[in-house]
């Protein structure tokens, strides 16, 4: 999976953001860079995480942002990647609900939507990972993660 961010360039890496409206609007650049997304999508999910709450936090520094598949906007299936060197807080009241690593998804239709998921949980479940993940600062970084660059 991360080789496929890698060369689709579907990827982003940022020191900080203002706020987590905009996490979600950068972390969706990537995809909205190649038309897999309109900006629409990113106003998508903030409408979604007013409404649920910061459902997109998986745990401590993990986000996914995402909407339902074939959501309006979206014209490919894809994963973006965004790192933030400081993390951003989804709820002032919640440390766990704090944010440094994004993975973004977008779909089509409901299998693409549930094969994403798939994809992302499986590498999630790789602690070893999910550690180097945290600290990635660059392109060049993710692809050592591969494999790709020694």
């Amino acid at each position: 999976m991360l080789k496929t961010i890698i060369e689709k360039n579907h990827y982003l890496f940022l020191d900080h953001v203002d706020s987590w409206q905009d996490a979600i609007r950068m972390s969706c650049k990537p995809l909205e860079n190649d038309g897999t997304v309109d900006p629409s999508y990113a106003e998508l999910i903030i409408e979604c995480v007013n409404k649920f709450g910061p459902y997109i936090v998986l745990f401590p520094n993990y986000a996914m942002p995402h909407s339902t598949e074939n959501a309006v906007g979206v014209h490919g299936t894809a994963i973006a990647f965004m790192k933030l060197e400081q993390p951003i807080s989804f709820d002032p009241n919640d440390s766990s609900k704090d944010a440094k690593v994004f993975f973004t998804l977008a779909s089509v239709d409901k299998d693409q939507h549930v094969e994403n998921m798939q994809q992302l949980f499986e590498m999630l479940t790789d602690e070893a990972l999910l550690e180097a993940l945290l600290t990635v600062q660059s392109v060049e970084d993710l692809k050592k993660l591969t494999g790709e660059i020694n």
